[in-house]
């Protein structure tokens, strides 16, 4: 089934929902109009229709294959990744001073999820060289920036994160890769890597590492923990490329999905690496990379989601079973018209464009955190965009996996069988909650930096602007007004989970902790649907002026169902939040 990029979605909430009058007059985006990123956009909409999802289910099926340190990717990749930077897509949100484009993060997200839409094992490559960039732009010397910037933000080099090993998961207290000095002030890098993403591959010609390691006398635990850049080849002086460097591909892993792409065994053996800011504070650094990543995975999960969604709306409009329950018809009917498959359908595409919504929401804050003009709106930006940024990763990928099991049972038998393509979508979406930091690990990060850290203030201040959203719904339409009291039942619930995590985080950890996971998910839920009813307020008055009636009726529409449908399960999360921690934590396992 062929991939339409979803663009007019997109649009809709670039313009109305991620600040855009505010960020279009940000410095460097002042001449932007709505246009040129629709021409943007739909451009790389065509190029993603034509060239890269039609290699997504013949990836798929053969994998990327290893032998004797050479990683050989699918057919078709490298052709089509030549493309990629020869249209210069990698560099859309990257600073204009290194070749970039400098397009806000709202243009950035959207096309990394029609990127990860069309083919997510292709697009795994260029999510990692962006977090790579951002780490560079933190941590990076201007010597260093100025040898490598360049050919990242073009994408002839490619990018790597570095933290995992064997013994050391999302525990990094347990790493063990030394990094010792030497005279001429780099360090040589002696260690085993695992799961690196594109670790070694033959896209681009040359490969930057970014490591975490310890030097010898570093502090123990993660505060000993410093960020190294190893190339692949050594970059000379004068930016040509150099020796190979001893940093080797020992085995790639045969994983459940996202198989054409190269998951890697690195061995660094005693590898130049070049020391990125402060010894023994490489963690900070790699969170800036991290958190890039994390926001991208997110929309990975909005990315398979539409994938899935648009293959399970055209198989339930031709395939024929059974007759309607109203008995309309004597004949068998296609399953579209089925009311619980058209739930299932509804459901598939209110949490698609409700974590869509989401996400263009939190890129407009991202842009305002670093060029809002002034400090006082910058640390409201910041505060705001780190608030979301777990939402966006746990919520769209946990309902990502949902959505593409959803698809799979809309095919019914068909859907078990890997030749009608629901199957890999399922298989791809699964890993999305993992990496990056599983759900659990964002709940955490969502609780105690993000809201005992601060008191709840931040939680609260988004309430209250919430509250004010469900205001204008009550000077509307009924379906509004209807809105308005869903909002509001589970704006209230949240604010119970809020207060309960203060009121117990500080004197039981455990209990507050134990319903981490229903907290981000009712945050989450809580939201997206806050801008679904921000995209009915838009739609309605639209729709009054007669613009664009089928879409903005289905606007409307998705909205009315997210609040009918899934708005409510938030009082079931704060349920299992404030009433749930002594069952779980009494248990006996």
């Amino acid at each position: 089934m062929s991939f339409e990029a979803p663009t007019k979605d997109m649009l809709f909430n670039i313009e109305h929902l991620s600040g855009w009058s505010r960020v279009s007059s940000l410095p460097g985006h002042d001449a932007l109009e709505l246009g040129d990123v629709a021409a943007i956009l739909e451009e790389l909409g065509r190029f993603c229709v034509e060239e890269i999802a039609p290699l997504n289910a013949p990836g798929d099926r053969v994998g990327s294959q290893f032998d004797a340190g050479r990683v050989t990717l699918p057919a078709g990749f490298k052709e089509a990744y030549a493309q990629f930077v020869d249209m210069g897509w990698q560099s859309l949100q990257h600073p204009e001073e290194f070749g970039g484009q400098g397009l806000p993060r709202s243009v950035g997200a959207a096309a990394t999820e029609i990127l990860n839409a069309a083919n997510m094992s292709f697009a795994l490559c260029p999510l990692l060289t962006d977090g790579a960039i951002e780490a560079l732009l933190t941590a990076g010397s201007d010597a260093t920036k100025a040898s490598y910037l360049a050919n990242l933000v073009s994408g002839k080099w490619t990018g790597t994160m570095n933290l995992t090993e064997p013994q050391a998961g999302s525990d990094l207290a347990l790493l063990r890769t030394r990094a010792d000095p030497q005279d001429d002030g780099t360090y040589r890098i002696t260690g085993t890597k695992i799961f690196i993403t594109y670790g070694e591959h033959e896209l681009s010609e040359n490969t930057i590492h970014l490591v975490l390691a310890r030097t010898p006398d570093a502090p123990v635990g993660v505060k000993g923990i410093s960020l190294f850049l190893v190339p692949k080849f050594l970059v000379t002086a004068e930016g040509a490329l150099g020796d190979r460097n001893a940093v080797h591909c020992v085995s790639i892993e045969h994983k459940l999905g996202i198989t054409a792409s190269p998951t890697a065994v690195l061995d660094y053996e005693g590898a130049t690496g070049f020391l990125l800011g402060a010894e023994n504070s490489g963690l900070e650094y790699m969170f800036e990379m991290m958190n890039a990543a994390r926001f991208a995975v997110g929309l990975q999960g909005v990315a398979l989601g539409e994938r899935a969604y648009q293959q399970a709306l055209a198989f339930a409009k031709e395939r024929v079973q059974s007759r309607p329950v109203d008995g309309s018809s004597r004949e068998a009917v296609a399953i579209i018209n089925h009311p619980d498959v058209r739930r299932m359908l509804m459901r598939m595409r209110a949490l698609t464009e409700g974590g869509r919504a989401l996400s263009a929401f939190a890129a407009g804050w991202q842009d305002l955190a670093r060029h809002a003009e002034t400090a006082g709106d910058r640390a409201e930006a910041t505060a705001f965009s780190e608030f979301l940024i777990p939402l966006v990763k746990g919520f769209c990928t946990e309902n990502g996996v949902e959505i593409a099991s959803t698809g799979v049972q809309i095919h019914g038998g068909m859907g078990f069988i890997e030749e009608t393509g629901a199957a890999q979508h399922y298989r791809d979406a699964r890993i999305l909650p993992i990496y990056e930091g599983t759900t659990a690990i964002q709940a955490n990060d969502l609780i105690g930096r993000k809201t005992l850290r601060d008191g709840g203030e931040t939680a609260l201040r988004f309430a209250a602007l919430i509250e004010q959203t469900e205001q204008e719904l009550l000077r509307g339409s009924t379906t509004a007004q209807t809105m308005a009291a869903r909002l509001s039942g589970a704006r209230e619930a949240f604010l119970s989970a809020v207060s309960y995590v203060l009121q117990v985080g500080k004197q039981d950890a455990n209990a507050a902790f134990a319903g981490g996971v229903p907290y981000l998910m009712l945050a989450g839920n809580l939201m997206a649907g806050w801008q679904l009813a921000r995209s009915l307020l838009v739609a309605e008055a639209a729709l009054a002026r007669g613009e664009d009636p089928a879409f903005m009726t289905a606007k409307i529409a998705t909205a009315r169902f997210y609040g009918d449908h899934i708005l409510p399960e938030t009082a079931v999360q704060r349920d299992r939040i404030v009433e749930g921690a002594d069952s779980l934590l009494s248990a006996v396992l």
